[in-house]
């Protein structure tokens, strides 16, 4: 009787681990290096997939069995490295401009001004022009730009140029004058005017909630609203496209989207990618009972498009001096950053929203930010009582090392993007000073403390690639690479780490981790092939690395060569 009992306990794990062998699969990836994510079987050769969903996952001959001559795909990895479909935790995903000016990675101011003159070419008279992704600090000189820079090429176009973090802009006179912003005029709260110290003018650039001032004026253009609709569709295509050719399977965006685009999208087989769309969070009962009716539209237990997090600002960030902090800024004694609301205002939203069940993203950058929003989260949880919210800090990227532990004492999801501290270290500790700065991106003390992590890009203002962000997670360096053991080395992850906050960490964030993340059977069919072997590769390969196969729901929606 125990034999017979142990044999049948047998023959049912084998099951669960290896999938039914019930029917044959739609496609089978074999002679893979497949890293699951599953820590019950962590590593395999193969997997089978019918419709959208893993049914098996084993070694070549296992999985063989699965093939149905003439009617499986096959795809030979021949050794290469196939791990779950990135999910991108934080990204400002939408239709793609082709007329924007991309300005990533400038370092010669003179560049912005040629590549406004040639759009303004290219453009109708009081026709908005729109660009960004610039950042001071990689400038030659290091200095704030000004409109001077464009204002001669653009004297009939309002401009507004996005500095990367999207924290602060860039505009000519022309918006200005639109605006009537003038040296009386006074910063807002949560904002800041720039005005030039001798004149008194205003320069330019406006930060935060300064940025709401802007009026452009009338926006010309010759396109038909037909057009514009054609115009916007391919937009999505062109930002679903670069998704799938990076590996990305699943987005999460917050504040923002248009539910009824993605839907059209996956009504006509297009959509290659799964949608998390937000909205931002309000105090007001009424708006969040309209809140209810899109969550129960688009549910949790859906796996396509879903109602995702309510989303706040809490403060600033780093390059732009607006990151809520305890202290002064070492480089500018005069401020301690920008708090977007009261705190009081701030907590009473958070314990409303979080009393009718929703999930809440609180972007938040300073270390008195980040205080602010556990602290907001620990009060709704005594308000309310404690329930499975997982609440997210949005980038928790400057933090007290006694504030640590609290993320996995209140179950708070620390929602990071690890591209941040390459790009941002240049300037941290200019800005924060040295020790600040052992609190910043903090990523293997927050795994110590028992937290929650969950990987993305904050795409557009950092690259949408997932191999920069596994770069940044297991280096802390430069892009350009550099000696040494990287920025507070302590803080590294190790490349299957870091993977695994990109899949199943992501996945959990957002009440999936039952279902996607993983390489297991019953699990949805997300999955990646790259060109090399993220495990063994030096460093400086990483970066280099591109995806051969892109699988969302069981379809290839990418694949190299094609």
């Amino acid at each position: 009787m125990k034999n017979s009992i142990l044999l049948l306990s047998i023959v049912i794990m084998t099951i669960s681990c290896s999938g039914s062998k019930d029917g044959k699969a739609d496609l089978v990836i074999i002679n893979g290096k497949v890293l699951t994510v599953d820590r019950d079987n962590p590593a395999a050769e193969a997997v089978a997939v019918r419709g959208e969903s893993i049914i098996a996952v084993g070694t070549v001959r296992e999985i063989s069995s699965f093939i149905e001559k003439g009617k499986t795909r096959v795809i030979d990895a021949r050794g290469r490295l196939v791990i779950p479909g990135f999910n991108d935790a934080h990204v400002h995903f939408g239709p793609l401009d082709p007329d924007y000016i991309e300005l990533r990675y400038t370092t010669d101011p003179a560049v912005i001004t040629s590549k406004v003159k040639e759009q303004v070419e290219k453009s109708k008279p009081g026709q908005l022009i729109e660009g960004g992704h610039w950042e001071h600090e990689m400038f030659n000189d290091r200095k704030w730009p000004s409109k001077e820079l464009i204002d001669a090429v653009s004297p009939d176009n309002p401009l507004i140029l996005s500095r990367a973090d999207g924290h602060s802009v860039l505009v000519n006179s022309y918006v200005l004058k639109k605006s009537g912003i003038t040296k009386d005029t006074p910063d807002p709260f949560g904002g800041e005017i720039q005005k030039d110290p001798v004149t008194g003018e205003p320069t330019g650039v406006l930060k935060e909630s300064a940025e709401r001032l802007i009026k452009t004026g009338a926006v010309k253009t010759d396109r038909t609203p037909e057009e514009e609709a054609s115009r916007l569709r391919q937009g999505y295509l062109l930002a679903l496209k670069e998704a799938a050719e990076y590996g990305v399977t699943s987005v999460q965006i917050p504040g923002q989207a248009d539910f009824s685009a993605y839907e059209d999208l996956k009504s006509e087989g297009l959509l290659t990618a799964r949608i998390d769309i937000g909205k931002p969070l309000t105090g007001d009962v009424e708006q969040l009972r309209q809140y209810e009716i899109l969550r129960k539209k688009y549910p949790q237990e859906g796996n396509w498009i879903r109602f995702g997090y309510l989303k706040a600002f809490i403060d600033g960030t780093i390059g732009s001096g607006t990151a809520l902090m305890f202290e002064p800024f070492s480089d500018n004694p005069s401020t301690s950053g920008l708090a977007m609301m009261p705190y009081e205002e701030f907590e009473r939203m958070v314990v409303t929203a979080d009393s009718m069940g929703f999930q809440i993203g609180v972007h938040s950058i300073g270390d008195k930010g980040n205080n602010w929003t556990l602290n907001a989260y620990e009060k709704a949880m005594t308000e309310n009582g404690s329930r499975d919210s997982r609440h997210r800090d949005e980038h928790a990227q400057t933090l007290q090392l006694s504030d640590i532990p609290r993320f996995g004492r209140l179950g708070v999801i620390a929602s990071m993007q690890p591209t941040h501290c390459i790009s941002d270290k240049r300037f941290c500790e200019k800005r924060i000073g040295t020790e600040r700065s052992k609190g910043a991106y903090a990523w293997r003390s927050l795994l110590n403390a028992g937290a929650k992590v969950a990987f993305g890009t904050d795409y557009q203002v950092e690259p949408l690639n997932p191999m920069e962000g596994l770069y940044a997670a297991v280096t802390r360096k430069d892009r350009l690479g550099e000696e040494g053991e990287g920025w507070f080395p302590e803080e590294k992850l190790t490349m299957e780490e870091a993977i695994e906050l990109y899949t199943l960490g992501a996945a959990y964030s957002q009440f999936m981790e039952d279902r996607k993340g993983i390489i297991k059977p019953g699990y949805l069919a997300d999955i990646v092939i790259t060109d090399r072997d993220l495990l063994t590769i030096p460093e400086d390969q990483i970066m280099k690395t591109k995806v051969d196969y892109t699988i969302t729901g069981g379809r290839v929606v990418w694949e190299a060569g094609r």
